[in-house]
């Protein structure tokens, strides 16, 4: 099926077309959950912990991607849908370059600074250790990664959704194959997951260059540009809060991980090192989804098709409300199962983190609408709106809940406090998408 933005689409066409970047998303996702899984069997639960532990400051250094990557998108994508194509290509030419050169630099600050970010945070000992090894083989990678997550979303502004499929597959299934080779085969232990992951990620930010430097049938090719400040500040406006939202949640992350350590131990922060991988898994869905749909809403909203936005916004809403309920079917069914590939060889670890997941697995009710609301209001170029969502949800919200919450009910109070944060996100996402109707014609 030959899908283009400028399309009237129906539930099939919209799903068709979102696809792609949901599989994409999810692959992605993935990279960390493999990793965990032969870290945690082969290695053994301190190493799990280290890299869990870790993993939420190398997820702040690569969320430059998902801001030039989303926020670009949209202004990519408005420019195409008012008709200026050359300089759309030369606006994402821009982006591409000034991310890049971001990467490097961030890699070696964030190498530099790598053990005492981890100490700050708590690790000491041999988890230390195991914090700054794993992650200066990450950082290496990082320029790589940050084009990979930024690439993307740029697939499907450039109507090749399918491609950007076939990249973050091939990168998949390289971290799959090398994470079982080096870890399990070879065993070269964290060292060798490290590796593994920082590979693929080069695959996956390496392929796209090649292609988009070289002649190709998308909308969208790399040429030559001239650096406009008006531009990147408004892609930086517009994808301040997929930023906010990735920093924030590995901050809360930090501070989850600080909690655990508090109230359960190792065995709290390994817990929830599970529930992570499996919340990554599921949000890849509802975040792939709203990035499919994202220069759709863009390009109409730039074209003034005010009915084919507002029908845009009704099928989405329906669908991210059954995404919603089957994910928490899912994660009911699926949690014992889960927790045993990751943590079977521990008793005790593996009562808490059922535990967990039981509770845990309701926030999957209410995540999506207050992912897909804050890319909504992105595509239609209004940062303000979508980083304030953005940072309500994964920063205030879960903050004020993880620090409350655990005075009343305890450990307990962890995982209920996951839950009431997605609750009170989705009811201000509702608001907003209430109040700025009439601003926006939906």
């Amino acid at each position: 099926m030959n899908i283009q933005l400028s399309d009237r689409f129906t539930y099939k066409k919209l799903l068709h077309f979102t696809l792609p970047s949901i599989i994409m998303m999810i692959f992605t996702s993935i990279y960390g959950v493999v990793d965990g899984f032969f870290v945690s069997n082969y290695v053994g639960k301190t190493s799990f912990a280290a890299v869990n532990f870790i993993m939420p400051f190398l997820m702040i250094l690569g969320a430059v991607g998902f801001m030039f990557g989303t926020g670009g998108s949209a202004l990519i994508a408005k420019t195409m849908g008012e008709g200026n194509d050359d300089k759309a290509k030369r606006l994402f030419s821009l982006f591409v370059y000034v991310s890049a050169v971001l990467g490097i630099i961030i890699a070696v600050l964030g190498i530099f600074f790598l053990r005492s970010v981890a100490a700050f945070l708590g690790a000491e000992g041999t988890m230390l250790e195991d914090c700054v090894t794993y992650g200066r083989i990450i950082l290496l990678a990082l320029p790589a990664f940050i084009l990979q997550y930024e690439f993307q979303s740029f697939f499907v502004t450039a109507g090749k959704p399918q491609m950007g499929l076939i990249v973050t597959v091939v990168a998949g299934v390289t971290n799959m194959v090398l994470d079982a080779l080096l870890v399990a085969v070879f065993s070269l232990g964290l060292p060798g997951a490290a590796a593994a992951t920082a590979i693929s990620q080069c695959v996956g930010g390496i392929i796209p260059l090649v292609y988009f430097f070289r002649p190709n049938s998308s909308l969208l090719r790399l040429t030559k540009t001239k650096f406009e400040g008006k531009a990147l500040l408004k892609a930086c406006t517009n994808g301040s809060s997929e930023l906010m939202s990735n920093i924030s949640m590995s901050i809360v992350s930090m501070l989850y991980n600080g909690q655990l350590m508090r109230y359960a131990g190792q065995d709290g922060v390994a817990a929830y090192g599970v529930l992570m991988y499996v919340n990554l898994v599921f949000l890849a869905a509802f975040i792939g989804y709203s990035v499919g749909t994202a220069p759709v809403i863009g390009y109409h909203y730039g074209a003034e098709n005010h009915n084919e936005l507002k029908s845009l916004l009704k099928k989405s809403l329906i669908i991210i409300s059954i995404f919603s309920l089957v994910m928490l079917i899912a994660a009911e069914s699926l949690a014992k199962p889960l927790a045993i590939i990751f943590v079977g060889y521990d008793s005790e670890l593996l009562d808490l983190t059922l535990h967990s997941f039981v509770i845990f697995s309701f926030s999957f009710l209410f995540a999506g609408i207050a992912i897909y609301g804050s890319s909504f209001f992105t595509a239609l170029n209004n940062g303000f709106v979508s980083a304030l969502i953005s940072f309500l949800r994964t920063l205030v919200f879960q903050v004020a809940a993880v620090l409350i919450f655990p005075l009343v009910w305890g450990i307990n109070g962890i995982w209920f406090s996951i839950v009431a944060a997605e609750l009170m996100a989705a009811i201000v996402t509702v608001l907003f998408l209430l109040g700025m109707r009439r601003k926006y014609h939906y």
